[in-house]
């Protein structure tokens, strides 16, 4: 079982059951319930799968459209996807709770440095993804998360419940 199903699981079933006090003891489901579920499971899958691909080729346009930003294939473009994913679920929590002040005061405009810091970092440690500077940095996250709130509003009327 992956983490990924795991997770989408846990969700599936914060989302659908009430709060109950006590231990969950759950019957198997069967029949039609069972394959609803297992569609629900499967749905939530292709749902990452697809967005990690789009994700891959919006990085993939943001290269093609801004020449700051280098990424010679797709390859390069799925891990580069994934660690920008993973640096912004690890660490842009953690940087934007110590900057908070600095945020506060610049009216929210310090994310922008924020999410170019993870632009910059993800290029830093990937071979196949390069940025030439900062300020690079600066304008391919922001193409970048353009590309991905426009991916998120498609996702979201495709896979809709």
């Amino acid at each position: 079982m992956t983490i990924a199903s795991s997770f989408c699981r846990w969700i599936a079933s914060l989302l659908s059951s009430p709060r109950r006090a006590g231990p969950k003891i759950r019957p198997r489901k069967r029949g039609a319930e069972g394959s609803a579920t297992r569609l629900q499971r499967y749905a939530c899958r292709m749902k990452i799968v697809v967005r990690w691909l789009l994700l891959a080729a919006a990085l993939l346009l943001v290269a093609n459209v801004y020449s700051g930003v280098s990424v010679p294939d797709f390859g390069s473009a799925l891990i580069a996807a994934l660690v920008l994913g993973l640096f912004n679920t690890l660490l842009r929590p953690v940087l934007v709770l110590l900057t908070l002040p600095v945020t506060l005061l610049s009216l929210g405009l310090f994310l922008f440095v924020i999410n170019a810091a993870m632009f910059y970092a993800a290029a830093a440690v990937l071979d196949g993804f390069h940025v030439q500077g900062f300020g690079a940095a600066l304008v391919g996250s922001v193409l970048y998360s353009l590309c991905g709130m426009v991916i998120d509003v498609a996702m979201e009327r495709l896979f809709q419940r």
